[in-house]
């Protein structure tokens, strides 16, 4: 959601702290948007009858909520606590976690570079004009660098410092998987098309943030490890690379076959 944005849409997912619970229903401050409240029906609670609405929600607790409708005029929105899965519960406070990050490591490199809440919001909004959620060009930044940044318009100074800010902040876990396979090439030129098939395994195309290495085990096995941020990915990359590494030492008049 654009920061523009005064009130959420009708079946969006927001953050939101209870402020006031009541026997008919709590009253809630939505967290993503300045001075907007909304409702949760007592009908809207949980699946099944609510006897007291205090053993299911409380004041200060944060809850995900679906939108059911909004009204501008009478600055109204009502909101669902029971038609959020657990999934999406998960799924949503993970993003509104990350978002409130981004926004931290923002004001800490504005600290750093010693500048005003102006220019904070400007750069801010450079950022969320370009990515849905801003934490996603600071994860970028650790992999690419500065260059994230500058494409952007920002200018070096703020670029070298929100990307140093990043690289201190966030850890990138990565799933690893790995495979083995078994080249041969019996012809006079064996052990440069060997060199050509794994040289390929490694150019493989593949995600942002994700690489390849390949160890020698013993000749003729080569172990090769790819690293992700998902291990989904990590997975169809690595097929990739071993059909890649097999096809190609066949094609150079070798054997090929994969053993893990």
């Amino acid at each position: 959601m654009s920061e523009a944005t005064q009130y959420p849409d009708v079946g969006d997912l927001v953050v939101a702290t209870v402020t006031r619970v009541v026997d008919y229903g709590a009253y809630v401050k939505l967290d993503e948007y300045q001075s907007v409240e909304g409702l949760i029906h007592i009908s809207e609670i949980a699946s099944t009858y609510v006897k007291n609405i205090r053993v299911h929600v409380r004041e200060g607790q944060k809850l995900v909520l679906k939108v059911l409708r909004v009204s501008s005029q009478r600055a109204q929105v009502d909101l669902s606590l029971r038609r959020v899965t657990g999934r999406e519960k998960s799924e949503k406070m993970l993003e509104w976690k990350k978002v409130k990050k981004a926004d931290s490591m923002i004001k800490g490199a504005a600290e750093r570079l010693k500048v005003g809440e102006e220019e904070v919001s400007k750069i801010r909004g450079i950022i969320y004009e370009k990515f849905d959620n801003p934490f996603d060009a600071f994860e970028q930044a650790i992999d690419e660098g500065e260059e994230t940044f500058t494409k952007l318009g920002i200018n070096e100074d703020w670029a070298k410092t929100l990307t140093d800010v990043a690289r201190g902040k966030i850890k990138l876990e990565k799933a690893k998987v790995t495979g083995t396979v078994e080249l041969t090439c019996m012809k006079t030129a064996g052990v440069e098309a060997i060199r050509q098939a794994l040289k390929g395994a490694k150019k493989v195309k593949k995600s942002r943030g994700t690489s390849i290495k390949i160890y020698t085990i013993g000749s003729p096995r080569y172990r090769l490890e790819v690293r992700s941020k998902e291990i989904t990915d990590a997975q169809a990359t690595l097929n990739l690379a071993v059909d890649e590494a097999l096809s190609t030492i066949k094609n150079l008049g070798g054997e090929g076959r994969r053993l893990t």
